[in-house]
């Protein structure tokens, strides 16, 4: 068993060495704090990894954000990339960030976690895969969302093929085939894409209508456009960009999808330039709800039926923290309630980073929330003295809004959402309440 620092540093251990996990070991380093990595996969990346047993990651994927907005600090993705970079890029891009800055050094690869329990006399006790055991004053989960799939509970059975999108790898598994995708998230609309470039017959099921926003605005990555604009009030963002999706895109009821039942940025966001087209080319059918399954036949809730091979389900993650004990989170709607997405109200010395959505790239986020997690540490010191009072009662009372008053719909993958600009800004004003340094850049 391990001890703690001996200079009265805090010790902290990261579970995970995706994005989240190697920026917040990237940030830990920079302010000169002790931390060590264990990843359960032979090397980094986390998703973007393809030999990463569980990735979801399929041939066609590309990051939803551009390469602009989309690197980390002093790390911009190269010149050379496309504006939204295949996994493939995505992984050097994160291999070449990890030698830079050095982060191998504290991963211990191959070993994952099987345990992390808190102790009443404070840290952690940390028992890895391999039997070892350590102790930490701080535990930052970094494990990342999208490793569990959610299937519904569709009545009836199915005669044909029926998987998740995470077991979803390349269109050989569809060709010649008629393929149903339930669900219109980005993976599933991607996936939908694919089926109407390959499959004999493709169709995608929608619960309700969605805002998509095309990949490029007049030739500018979508958020590169939205960025470069004044901040307007959300009441005329909304409409503003409801306008221009309509001229973009004209009415998208005339291609048989449902109307949207919500205004702009009241969900995640849909970036997706080929559903026009391949809708446009009867290449690709929308279908309502799916109601029940009876053989090859697949029911839907308009009434409608047709007969597929191949059903699968791009219908989300539940999020687990399997090494650690349920009741040392609170949740809501399945995921962990942290404040700023990243702090545990009850435990100071907990931590979760990579657990969120939002609507812009994820790496700059998860370096802010990185950035926090490792002020936060410095601050507080050892998990065998007292925390600061006011960072605790910061803790129990702050109520920042990060969602910028949007009304999102009640769906659980918007219980950890937030919107960049309002994130950023209530970070900032929290880095300015504690004295912290601003976030770290490199030039």
């Amino acid at each position: 068993m391990t001890s703690r620092a001996s200079n009265g540093q805090s010790t902290t251990c990261v579970v995970g060495a995706g994005p989240s996990g190697l920026a917040t070991a990237r940030a830990l380093l920079a302010k000169g704090l002790p931390v060590e990595v264990f990843e359960r996969n032979d090397q980094i990346g986390g998703i973007w990894d393809p030999t990463n047993k569980g990735t979801p990651i399929y041939e066609s994927a590309h990051f939803i954000s551009s390469k602009t907005l989309s690197g980390f600090s002093g790390h911009p993705f190269p010149e050379g990339y496309p504006d939204y970079p295949r996994a493939d890029q995505i992984l050097t891009y994160l291999q070449t960030f990890t030698k830079k800055h050095d982060l191998d050094s504290v991963i211990t690869f191959s070993c994952g976690v099987d345990r992390a329990e808190w102790s009443s006399d404070g840290g952690w006790t940390v028992t890895l895969e391999t039997g070892d055991v350590k102790q930490f004053d701080n535990l930052v989960c970094a494990n990342g969302t999208q490793w569990h799939p959610a299937m519904p509970d569709i009545p009836g059975s199915f005669d044909g093929e029926v998987f998740h999108s995470k077991d979803y790898s390349s269109i050989d598994q569809l060709r010649g085939k008629r393929v149903l995708i339930v669900g219109a998230g980005n993976s599933g609309v991607d996936i939908a894409c694919d089926a109407a470039s390959s499959a004999g017959y493709a169709a995608i099921s929608m619960r309700r209508g969605y805002h998509f926003i095309p990949k490029h605005i007049f030739g500018i990555p979508s958020d590169v456009f939205g960025d470069s604009g004044p901040e307007l009030p959300l009441a005329i963002s909304q409409r503003v960009f409801a306008v221009m999706l309509r001229l973009l895109n004209g009415k998208q009821e005339r291609l048989g999808l449902p109307k949207p039942d919500h205004k702009m940025f009241e969900t995640h966001p849909i970036l997706n330039s080929e559903i026009f087209h391949y809708l446009s080319h009867g290449d690709l059918q929308v279908k309502r709800d799916v109601e029940s399954f009876d053989g090859p036949i697949v029911r839907f809730t308009d009434g409608t039926s047709e007969e597929f091979d191949v059903v699968i389900f791009a219908t989300g993650y539940n999020t687990l923290i399997p090494y650690v004990d349920e009741a040392e989170f609170e949740w809501t709607m399945g995921r962990p309630s942290m404040l700023m997405r990243v702090f545990d109200r009850r435990n100071p010395h907990l931590f979760a980073v990579g657990f969120s959505e939002g609507d812009g790239g994820g790496f700059p986020i998860f370096e802010l929330m990185a950035d926090a997690v490792a002020s936060a540490i410095q601050q507080i010191g050892p998990a065998t003295q007292a925390a600061p009072a006011l960072w605790l009662r910061f803790l129990r009372e702050a109520d920042p809004d990060i969602i910028g008053h949007v009304k999102l719909i009640k769906v659980p993958r918007h219980a950890a959402y937030l919107h960049g600009p309002a994130y950023k800004k209530e970070m900032a004003n929290i880095r300015a309440e504690f004295g912290w340094d601003e976030l770290t850049t490199d030039d």
